[in-house]
C-alpha cells in the first residue's frame, strides 16, 4: 500500500482531507484552511509527528471535501471523526463537542445553550464560535421572552405578553435560527439609534457588536443543521463535454462525506443529473430530500420513490440551509472538475517522466531539481534551480542565488549554491540534475558527501554537446527521445539563470556600490545616508561614527570603512 505523492491533486481551498485505506476504512480526518499545503507537509522528510510514517504506509488514497470557509472545515472535521472514529486521530476522541442551540419539546419550550441538546429538542448548530452562540441565546430569550433551562421566566418576559402568545414567540425564534434574523437584527438596530439619538455612543457601539455577533451566528451552521436529517446534495459543473457531478451526504444533521462522478456532459443539465442518479440509487435507497441544481421531471422523481418505497422530496433550494448545502456541493464538483482535468493535460507530461525514469533505472523522476550557473556576460554571478512535477515545471519552487564567495570558477560556484539548496530541503529529489558535464557531477558529489547527504538521491550531470547524460557508476548515456525531460530540464535552467542574470545586471548600473558590502542592504544603506547626510559624509566617517548609525555594529563599520578604501 502507501500513497503515491505525485498523484494527488489537492486545491487550494479550506476543507477537511480523508485518509483512507483500501478497504475504504478512513484511517485519519484533518481540516485544512489550504488543503493542497496542509496535505503536502504530510510528506515531509522530517515529519513532525510519530504517526505520520505509519498513516502514509498503511493508507492508500486521500480524499477531501471543500467547505466555503475554515470554521465550515472545523466543524465538518469534527463530525467526521466522530462518525468514522478513525484510527490516528487520537487527540480529538476527548469527548469535547461544540455547542448547539437548542429549543425543547417542553409545553412551555425552553431555548437551551448546550454541548448535549436533550434527544426531542429541536437543535441548530454546532457553532464553532461559542460566545455567539451564547449571545444569540441571550438576545432571544430578552427580545421574544423565551424560557431558559431553569423554571424563571427571563427579561422582557412581562413584557412581550407573559404565557399569552408565548407559542407565536416560540416560533418567531426558531425563525431566526433558521436564518430569518431580519427581526431580531431590526430591533438591535432601533436600539442602536436610541442609543446613538442619547449621545449614548458607548451603549450603541455594543449593540452595533451585537447585530454582527448575530450574523455571524446566523452563518456559520453550513456543515451540520437539523435541516439534513436524511438528505443527499447533488452539485454539479461543466466544462466544455467534460463534467462532474458530486453528492454531499447528510444525515442526523451531520455531513457524512461525498461520491464524485466523472461524465461527458452533452449540454442538458437535468439529463446529465439524472443519468448519474439513476446509476448511484441503483445501489443503494434514496434519501428523503434530494436537492438538484435543475428540476428531473416526474418519471425520474417516480423512481426515485420506488427505489425508497416512499416520497422523496426533490427540490431545487433556491435560499436558507439547503441552498447553502445544494451550493457546496456545486463548490466541491467544480474543484473535482479542475482536478480532472489538470490531471488529463498532464499526461503527455507524466509519460516523458516515466520515460526518463526507465531510461536511467530509477523508480520515479516526478520529483527533478536542475541547476546552472551564470557568470558569462558581467561581473555578476549567479545560479539557479528549477524543479519538475510530474514531468511539469513547477514555478513556484524555481529558485535564484548569488554567488557570495570568492569562488574563481563554475565548479566551486555551484558547489556553494547547491550547499546553500540542500540545507533547506525538507524533501529529496528523485534526480538531482545539472548543467554540466564529469567535473561537475564530482564537484557536486564531493559537496554532498561532505555534507552527509551522499547517497540520499542519484546526481546527474548533462552536457550541452551531443546531449550525453553522466552519473556515477555507469556508462555516459547519449539521450535520445526518452530523455525527453532532461532535455526540458536543462533547457528550463539554462534560461531562468540567464533570465536572473540579465536582471541582476540591469541592476547593478544603477544600484549603489555600498550594496558590495557583505550583510548591508538597502535599509542599513539608508540609514547611514539619513545619518550622514549623503555619500560623502559616509566616505570621510570613522568606524567609531560608522557605529552610531542604528543597525551598524564594529564588524559592519569596519567591512564598510574597507570597501570605501578599495
Amino acid at each position: 500500500m502507501g500513497i503515491d505523492q505525485s498523484k494527488l491533486d489537492l486545491p487550494a481551498k479550506p476543507g477537511v482531507y480523508i485518509f483512507r485505506r483500501s478497504d475504504e476504512r478512513v484511517m485519519y480526518v484533518g481540516k485544512a484552511t489550504d488543503l493542497r499545503s496542509r496535505v503536502r507537509s504530510y510528506f515531509s522528510k522530517r515529519p513532525d509527528r510519530e504517526m505520520i510514517p505509519r498513516l502514509l504506509d498503511e493508507s492508500s488514497e486521500i480524499d477531501f471535501i471543500v467547505t466555503q470557509t475554515p470554521s465550515e472545515a472545523l466543524v465538518l472535521e469534527r463530525q467526521m471523526i466522530r462518525s468514522h472514529q478513525p484510527r490516528y486521530n487520537s487527540m480529538l476522541k476527548d469527548g469535547k463537542s461544540f455547542p448547539f442551540i437548542a429549543i425543547t419539546a417542553h409545553e412551555s419550550p425552553r431555548i437551551l445553550y448546550t454541548r448535549h441538546p436533550p434527544e426531542d429538542a429541536k437543535i441548530w448548530g454546532p457553532f464553532p464560535d461559542a460566545g455567539a452562540a451564547k449571545l444569540v441565546v441571550k438576545l432571544l430569550r430578552r427580545h421574544f421572552g423565551i424560557r431558559d433551562n431553569s423554571d424563571r421566566a427571563p427579561f422582557g418576559f412581562v413584557e412581550t405578553g407573559g404565557e399569552e402568545g408565548y407559542a407565536e414567540r416560540v416560533r418567531a425564534a426558531e425563525s431566526v435560527l433558521d436564518g430569518n434574523a431580519g427581526v431580531l437584527i431590526g430591533r438591535l438596530q432601533g436600539e442602536m439609534d436610541d442609543a446613538s439619538e442619547s449621545l449614548d455612543y458607548e451603549r450603541a457601539g455594543r449593540v452595533r457588536d451585537m447585530i454582527g455577533s448575530v450574523q455571524r451566528a446566523m452563518s456559520e451552521n453550513v456543515v451540520s443543521s437539523r435541516f439534513y436529517q436524511d438528505c443527499d446534495a447533488v452539485g454539479f459543473s461543466s466544462q466544455g463535454d467534460n463534467g462532474c457531478l458530486v453528492i454531499l451526504h447528510a444525515k442526523g444533521g451531520i455531513i457524512q462525506g461525498q461520491v464524485d462522478y466523472p461524465l461527458i456532459h452533452r449540454g442538458d443539465v437535468s439529463d446529465s443529473v439524472s443519468l448519474v442518479l439513476s446509476e448511484h440509487y441503483s445501489k443503494r435507497r434514496p434519501p428523503r430530500t434530494l436537492l438538484v441544481p435543475s428540476p428531473l421531471g416526474d418519471s425520474m422523481a417516480e423512481w426515485l420513490a420506488q427505489r425508497r418505497s416512499g416520497q422523496v422530496d426533490v427540490r431545487v433550494p433556491q435560499r436558507g440551509e439547503l441552498a447553502k448545502l445544494r451550493s457546496m456541493a456545486d463548490r466541491n464538483a467544480e474543484i473535482q472538475l479542475i482536478r480532472s482535468s489538470k490531471s488529463s493535460s498532464g499526461n503527455l507530461e507524466k509519460a516523458a517522466a516515466d520515460d526518463g525514469a526507465r531510461l536511467l533505472g530509477l523508480p520515479s523522476l516526478d520529483h527533478l531539481v536542475c541547476f546552472d550557473m551564470s557568470q558569462n556576460l558581467g561581473n555578476e554571478r549567479v545560479g539557479a534551480s528549477v524543479v519538475m512535477r510530474g514531468g511539469r515545471p513547477s514555478k513556484s519552487e524555481y529558485r535564484t542565488y548569488r554567488v557570495r564567495s570568492d569562488a574563481p570558477d563554475d565548479l566551486r560556484m555551484m558547489s556553494e549554491v547547491v550547499g546553500r539548496w540542500a540545507k533547506r530541503q525538507e524533501e529529496w529529489p528523485d534526480l538531482l540534475l545539472l548543467d554540466g558535464g564529469k567535473t561537475h557531477l564530482s564537484a557536486i558529489e564531493s559537496e554532498l558527501e561532505g555534507r552527509g547527504l551522499s547517497g540520499l538521491f542519484p546526481v546527474a550531470a548533462l552536457a550541452k554537446r551531443e546531449e550525453t547524460l553522466h552519473m556515477a557508476g555507469t556508462e555516459p548515456i547519449a539521450l535520445d527521445r526518452r530523455g525527453r525531460v532532461l532535455v526540458h530540464a536543462r533547457d528550463e535552467s539554462h534560461r531562468f539563470a540567464n533570465s536572473y542574470h540579465k536582471k541582476r545586471r540591469g541592476k547593478g548600473a544603477l544600484s549603489d556600490p555600498l550594496e558590495e558590502v557583505e550583510g548591508l542592504g538597502a535599509k542599513k544603506i539608508q540609514a547611514l545616508l539619513r545619518h550622514f547626510g549623503g555619500r560623502k559624509g559616509i566616505e570621510h566617517a570613522t568606524a567609531g561614527e560608522l557605529r552610531d548609525v542604528p543597525g551598524i555594529g564594529k564588524e559592519m563599520a569596519e567591512r564598510i570603512r574597507a570597501h570605501l578604501r578599495g
